[in-house]
C-alpha cells in the first residue's frame, strides 16, 4: 500500500482552519499530526507527498485564466509551504515538486506507479479533484471536518452514493458543473444535479452533446437548449483538458528502500516533531512512522531542522531494527464511510 498525500490541500487546509498567533510553524504542525494520523489509519508500506511548483505552472502558461482570480499566498502561508517541504524531507519521505506542475500531478503519477509495481494507493487529500482517480486499486481518503479518523475513504461505490456519478466520470461530472475556485465556469445552467443525471442516462458528456433530441425527450428543452448553445461544449471540452492529471511525473521513489519507504528513522521523526514543539505526540509518531518505541531514557536530541526546499538531506543514520510486535491491520478503519 502506498500513501500519496496532497500537501499543498493539507497545508492550506491547517494554515486556514487551525491558525495560532502564537505557533510561527501551525500548518506545518497541523500537516504532521494528519501526517501520523493517516498512516495510522492506512498502515501503507511508502508515503509520498506532492506539492504543487511555487516557481511556475504549465497550465497557467497555457490557459492563463486558470486560477487567475486568486489573489497572492499570504507570506506566512508561503513560508510555511517551504517549511512543510522541508520537514517531510527530513523526516525521510519522497517528496516530489514536478516542474511546473501541481501535487494533483504526483497524486495521478503515484497511483499509476502503485498500479503497474502491483500495490494500491490512499491518496489523502481535502481536494474533490482526486476523485476522477479512485478505480479498482486507488481510493480517496477525503479530509472533511473533524481530522483523519473522521474523514470518509471513498471508492467508486460510495462516489456514486454521494455524487450520483462513478469515479470514472468525475472529470465530466466536474467539467459540466464547473469549478469556480480554479476559474473554470461550466455549462451555463447545468449544475451538479443536472450533471450527475445526464451522466448517469446517458454516460458520458460526449454521449449527451451528441444526442441533444434524446436531451430534449428525457430532460426537457431547458437542458437540451443549455447543451446546444455554441459555447457549451466548448466549455466542457476546456475544462477537460485543464482538470486532466499527469500520470508520468517521475516519483524518485523504489518501493522497496529509500525515501518514502517505512518505517523511517526513529531519530529523524523524533528530531522533527521536537523541531515544531510537538513533544505531546513524540511517541506516538515515533510508534507509527518507524515502528518502534520511543526510548525515554536518552536525553532529546537537538531540534535543529534545516530549511532548504530543494535537494535531499545528508547521511542519515542507520535504521533502528523494526519492532517485533506485528502491525495492526486497519480493516475496521478502511471500512469507515
Amino acid at each position: 500500500m502506498v500513501l500519496a498525500v496532497d500537501g499543498n490541500s493539507l497545508v492550506h487546509r491547517s494554515f486556514h482552519s487551525q491558525a495560532h498567533p502564537t505557533q510561527p510553524d501551525w500548518a506545518v504542525r497541523g500537516l504532521l499530526g494528519q501526517l501520523v494520523a493517516a498512516v495510522d489509519r492506512i498502515r501503507p508500506s511508502a508515503v509520498v507527498i506532492g506539492f504543487d511548483d511555487p516557481c511556475g505552472s504549465a497550465r497557467r502558461e497555457r490557459w492563463p485564466a486558470y486560477k487567475a482570480h486568486r489573489v497572492e499566498k499570504l507570506a506566512t502561508l508561503v513560508e510555511q509551504l517551504t517549511r512543510a517541504v522541508a520537514a517531510m524531507r527530513e523526516l525521510g519521505l519522497a517528496v516530489v515538486i514536478p516542474k511546473g506542475l501541481e501535487a494533483d500531478d504526483v497524486l495521478a503519477s503515484t497511483a499509476a506507479f502503485a498500479r503497474g509495481a502491483g500495490a494500491e494507493t490512499v491518496i489523502v487529500t481535502s481536494d474533490r479533484d482526486a476523485f476522477a482517480l479512485i478505480d479498482d486499486t486507488t481510493r480517496v481518503l477525503r479530509i472533511i471536518n473533524g481530522g483523519v479518523d473522521a474523514s470518509p475513504l471513498m471508492t467508486d461505490e460510495r462516489l456514486v452514493t454521494l455524487l450520483g456519478v462513478r469515479a470514472s466520470q468525475y472529470r465530466d461530472f466536474a467539467a459540466l458543473r464547473g469549478d469556480p475556485s480554479d476559474n473554470l465556469p461550466g455549462v451555463r445552467g447545468i449544475g451538479p444535479h443536472h450533471a450527475a443525471r445526464l451522466l448517469a442516462d446517458f454516460g458520458s458528456a460526449v454521449a449527451a452533446f451528441d444526442d441533444l433530441d434524446r436531451v430534449r425527450s428525457s430532460f426537457g428543452a431547458g437542458v437540451a437548449g443549455r447543451l446546444a448553445h455554441p459555447d457549451a461544449r466548448a466549455a466542457w471540452e476546456l475544462n477537460c483538458q485543464v482538470m486532466a492529471m499527469h500520470v508520468d511525473v517521475d516519483l524518485g521513489l523504489d518501493l522497496t528502500a529509500g525515501p518514502g519507504v517505512l518505517p523511517l528513522p526513529a531519530d529523524d521523526v523524533e528530531t522533527v516533531f521536537r523541531a515544531h514543539n510537538l513533544t505531546w505526540s513524540l511517541a506516538q509518531a515515533v510508534q507509527v512512522l518507524a515502528e518502534v518505541e520511543l526510548d525515554q531514557s536518552r536525553p532529546p536530541r537537538p531540534v535543529a531542522v534545516s530549511t532548504w526546499a530543494e535537494g535531499r538531506p545528508p547521511g542519515r543514520p542507520s535504521r533502528p531494527a523494526r519492532s517485533t510486535a506485528p502491525r495492526r491491520k486497519p480493516v475496521e478503519q478502511l471500512a469507515l464511510f
